[in-house]
């Protein structure tokens, strides 16, 4: 609700007091959650980005050991078809 506030340029002048009076809490214990939540979403994102990278990355692997596997087979099944 506060940071939903603090983001909207049109309502964020002010915001910590409206929104601490509508809940009922001290502006400034407000103020010290709004600040620990957005400490926390800059961590999240930064562990969210090094999970994209590395999600590609195993994608990539993947897709190359899937290629590889489909050689190996072809390959088997050419050797197991020539006459000895």
């Amino acid at each position: 609700m506060a940071l939903e506030a603090l983001a909207d340029p049109d309502r964020s002048h002010g915001a910590i007091v409206r929104v601490a009076e509508q809940l009922g809490v001290h502006r400034e214990a407000l103020r010290t959650w709004v600040r620990k939540a957005q400490a926390e979403g800059q961590d999240a994102s930064s562990v969210s980005a090094d999970r994209d990278a590395r999600l590609a990355q195993l994608e990539k692997e993947n897709r190359e050991l899937r290629r590889a596997n489909t050689i190996l087979k072809q390959a088997s099944a050419f050797f197991a078809s020539v006459p000895k």
